[in-house]
């Protein structure tokens, strides 16, 4: 395996990298079903919704969508898509309650805590993310990981998303990094991989959706394989 050389930086995704957000989700909406009296199998949600939520998200990257129309849209389709009718009054509510509830559950994925640990004592920890500000701050502090990070960089502070080179370029500035002494570290491939490559950053893909990746790619499927590259 080869090493890599001279990292000083190390730039973290947070949803479906440190933080298990379908695990997290799957709970928010157990919750908020509940609350809501709605009368629906949770397996049956997500298996609409994942991939739903999943295309909603690659048009906001795109900026193709707002953040409301997100909130809204993958909402609606998801019920709409297992044959379920839910007046839009509902779908608003839902929508306000999803957000205040999934940061009340903070399950992060195996070794999470043991890498941060480890890779703090001898590099600066840092995040971009492309999730909505006011929830990711709660995700770090709720998970009691806010500590391990000098910087939090989000897509909403800057006005860009990933994988826009002006996301990457700003987290540095802020990081006191240059692009040769750091390190990103994502799930997306196009948003966290394709995004810092082409800003002269090293890259590894935490491959939680276990997508094809080329050859040259970084790669590992669990967190504590981080070792073997650092």
């Amino acid at each position: 395996m080869t090493k890599i050389k001279d990292i000083e930086h190390i730039f973290f995704d947070l949803d479906h990298t440190l933080w298990d957000f379908d695990r997290n989700s799957r709970l928010a909406f157990a919750d908020i079903f509940q609350k809501n009296k709605i009368d629906v199998a949770i397996d049956d949600f997500l298996e609409a919704y994942e991939p739903i939520n999943f295309q909603y998200w690659k048009y906001y990257r795109e900026s193709r969508i707002t953040k409301e129309q997100l909130r809204y849209g993958r909402l609606k389709n998801s019920f709409k898509a297992i044959g379920v009718s839910i007046d839009d009054h509902l779908i608003d509510r839902l929508s306000v309650d999803y957000i205040d509830y999934l940061p009340k559950h903070n399950y992060l994925f195996d070794d999470a805590v043991e890498q941060l640990e480890d890779l703090h004592k001898r590099f600066k920890l840092h995040i971009i993310t492309n999730g909505f500000q006011e929830v990711q701050q709660l995700k770090l502090q709720n998970s009691k990981i806010d500590h391990y990070f000098k910087t939090v960089t989000s897509s909403e502070s800057v006005g860009v998303k990933k994988p826009d080179s002006k996301i990457f370029l700003h987290a540095m500035d802020q990081a006191a990094a240059v692009p040769g002494n750091s390190l990103m570290i994502g799930d997306n491939y196009e948003a966290d991989i394709e995004g810092a490559l082409n800003v002269g950053m090293r890259s590894i893909c935490f491959n939680y959706h276990k997508t094809v990746l080329p050859p040259h790619i970084h790669k590992i499927d669990f967190l504590s394989d981080i070792s073997r590259y650092l």
